[in-house]
C-alpha cells in the first residue's frame, strides 16, 4: 500500500522504501520449517496492523506470525513482536534486518516497510540461535529481491500550457531528466507538474529551461513540497 503520509517536521528529505503495490513475498525452508516473509509498504501503525491481521486470516493455520516494521523518514517509529517464539529470537532480528539493509554503499535508510514472517513448524527444534538466523535471513533475503524506490521531498512546480503543446513539452521535460508529477487538465489548458529539488538554484535553472522550451510563452510556478517516489538509478 502506498504511503500518503506527510512528514513536515522530518530532518531528512529522502529515504528508501518498498515500491508501491500489493507487497512482496519470499519463502525459505529451514529444517522442514517454512518461513514465509511478506513485505508491505505502510504509512502508519494502523496500516501495519491491518497487514498483519490480513496475514493472520490468510495463514490461519500457521503457528507464528512474527512482525517488525519501521516508519517515517527519520525511522523514529520501530516495532517488533515475537508472536510466541522465544523472546528476542524473531521480532528483533527481523527489525534489525530492516534497519541494517543498505540501500546504497554505507547507507541504511529503509523505512515505511512492514515485514511479517509466517512460520509453519516442521517438527525440528531450531534452538534460539537457529531461530534468530532463520528470521533474520528470511527478511534479508526478501529485501534483496524486493523492488525498492527512493522517496524524496520535492518542490512541486506547475507549468500551464495549451492542450496542443502539452504532450510535446512533457516529453521534452522528461527527456531533460525532470521528474514529472500528476498532470491536471483544465478546460482550456493543461497543467504539467514538475517535482524539483527544493533549493533556489534548482528552481531557477528549471524556470529558465521551461522558458526556453516554450519560447517564453509559459512560466514555472513553485508550489508546495510533497513526498514523491523516484526510481533508484
Amino acid at each position: 500500500m502506498a504511503d500518503e503520509t506527510d512528514y513536515p517536521r522530518s530532518r531528512n528529505s529522502a529515504y528508501t522504501t518498498l515500491a508501491a503495490g500489493p507487497g512482496f513475498r519470499h519463502e525459505i525452508e529451514v529444517k522442514r520449517s517454512r518461513f514465509i516473509t511478506v513485505l508491505a509498504r505502510v504509512s502508519d501503525d494502523d496500516a501495519a496492523r491491518t497487514v498483519l491481521a490480513g496475514l493472520r486470516r490468510e495463514f490461519h493455520d500457521a503457528r507464528h506470525h512474527c512482525f517488525a516494521y519501521v516508519l517515517g523518514p527519520d525511522r523514529d517509529v520501530q516495532r517488533s513482536n515475537d508472536d510466541g517464539e522465544p523472546s528476542g529470537t524473531a521480532g528483533i532480528p527481523m527489525l534489525e534486518a530492516l534497519l541494517k539493509r543498505e540501500t546504497a554503499p554505507g547507507v541504511a535508510d529503509l523505512s515505511d516497510v512492514a515485514a511479517v514472517v509466517v512460520r509453519y513448524f516442521g517438527g525440528i527444534l531450531l534452538g534460539a540461535g537457529g531461530l534468530v538466523r532463520a528470521y533474520s535471513e528470511s527478511v534479508s533475503g526478501a529485501l534483496e529481491l524486493a523492488p525498492l524506490v527512493r522517496r524524496r521531498r520535492l518542490r512541486i512546480c506547475s507549468v500551464r500550457v495549451r492542450h496542443a503543446v502539452a504532450g510535446r513539452l512533457e516529453n521534452d521535460l522528461r527527456a531533460a531528466g525532470y521528474v514529472m508529477a500528476e498532470t491536471a487538465y483544465e478546460a482550456q489548458t493543461t497543467v504539467l507538474r514538475l517535482a524539483l529539488p527544493d533549493d533556489p538554484e534548482a528552481l531557477a535553472r528549471a524556470a529558465e529551461r521551461v522558458a526556453a522550451m516554450t519560447a517564453g510563452s509559459a512560466s514555472l510556478r513553485p508550489g508546495e513540497t510533497e513526498w514523491i517516489d523516484v526510481p533508484i538509478s
